[in-house]
């Protein structure tokens, strides 16, 4: 493939469809900026009228919104290869923030540019569409998470998705990796506190389960800790992934 900062781009979407060659090629072509942006920066804020859609090249972004009473509620974490505002170019305006976690590389593709080549390209335009549809999905996931589980069950599902998340993106083992959220981040996500999710993290490594530093997570038992937080990978669709959940 052709080098370029929109590589990543293609690579995930070809997760979802085998696009061919000119599909590729047209996706590398797309205008775009790139820009750095420090942690805590937003990408989009509520109310917006995003015109470009951002691929993040390196970091990690999140999805939220901020409650009448101020309480944050983070709907998902993104990472390398993720257009996080995909379907902005379809809606117009942003129902809710999207803020970096991390320092990021950012790619910037005009929204015009997107509509253009969904239309152009069609099976573009289908794996955009697939890649919003996961988007939902794990919405889903994240949902059923915070209403219907027990605090360890959140915790443990979380670190299983990341896990599988990540390694599928070439960004650590599903056993092995850098968990970019802090705590009070994480009790954002899961509707806890900072002082239950430390709990829930000392639990969970009591019982053997995970070896956690500060940020590091080492899954000394996915099978059990799947089982403890209800986690089956296949809401993530991927399974066109080759052994993804080995990884």
């Amino acid at each position: 493939m052709t080098s370029s900062a929109l590589s990543p781009m293609v690579e995930k979407l070809l997760l979802w469809l085998p696009l061919g060659a000119r599909d590729r090629a047209a996706v590398l072509a797309l205008p775009h900026t790139t820009r750095c942006m420090r942690a805590q920066e937003y990408i989009v804020r509520e109310d917006d009228r995003p015109t470009h859609s951002c691929l993040l090249l390196s970091g990690y972004a999140i999805r939220h919104k901020i409650a009448g009473n101020g309480g944050r509620q983070i709907f998902s974490i993104h990472m390398k290869g993720d257009v996080v505002d995909l379907h902005n170019s379809i809606l117009r305006r942003a129902d809710h923030n999207i803020q970096t976690l991390t320092e990021v590389e950012v790619a910037m593709i005009p929204v015009d540019a997107i509509r253009k080549i969904a239309a152009e390209h069609p099976l573009v335009g289908q794996a955009m569409w697939y890649e919003t549809l996961v988007d939902a999905a794990i919405f889903r996931e994240w949902t059923l998470n915070v209403g219907r589980r027990d605090a360890r069950a959140r915790a443990a599902h979380l670190l299983c998705e990341f896990g599988i998340r990540l390694a599928v993106a070439g960004l650590g083992t599903k056993n092995d990796y850098i968990l970019p959220m802090t705590q009070e981040q994480l009790a954002d996500a899961l509707a806890l506190t900072s002082i239950h999710i430390n709990r829930m993290l000392k639990a969970l490594a009591q019982e053997g389960l995970i070896e956690r530093t500060k940020r590091s997570v080492r899954i000394l038992d996915f099978e059990r800790l799947a089982r403890i937080g209800d986690f089956d990978p296949r809401y993530l669709h991927l399974d066109r992934v080759s052994g993804a959940a080995n990884a």
